[in-house]
């Protein structure tokens, strides 16, 4: 069972994954949906880029760019495809083989596939006016 985690104070991101992720894109949230439906161990917590768990730890020129995704793990930061790639190694089982599958692939054209996808998702997959609204059991692994 998860515990709450109420303030940026009380995460350990040495501990726990914490995705940071565009709260009104439609696939950031898209991406969150299938990152908790696969995290049955309930690692993973989750902060919009527009929030204030972000505010406390990234700079303001950092929050300024929402086209990236960013997962602090063991006191590191990882972005872009680096990110991604590191979130399915941690879910483990065969989205470990597709995270290695993609690490395999240089970081150059990673990166480059995901700044083309990063251009145009707003346009692909939507723009929402608020964030996602966690269900109750998400709710604990959601911070503000």
């Amino acid at each position: 069972m998860t515990t709450a985690v109420s303030s940026p104070e009380q995460l350990d991101i040495n501990v726990r994954p914490l995705v940071l992720f565009d709260g009104v894109c439609g696939l950031c949230n898209w991406f969150v949906s299938f990152i908790l439906k696969r995290d049955r161990a309930g690692v993973f917590l989750f902060a919009p880029l527009q929030g204030e768990t972000a505010a406390k730890l990234l700079s303001g020129d950092e929050r300024a760019n929402l086209s990236t995704v960013v997962l602090m793990h063991r006191g590191r930061e990882y972005r872009h495809s680096a990110a991604v790639v590191r979130i399915f190694w941690a879910l483990g089982g065969f989205w470990s083989l597709i995270g290695t599958l993609l690490w395999i692939v240089p970081r150059p054209v990673r990166d480059w596939g995901y700044r083309f996808v990063a251009r145009n998702r707003y346009r692909w997959f939507g723009q929402k006016e608020t964030c996602r609204l966690p269900t109750a059991e998400e709710l604990a692994r959601l911070l503000p």
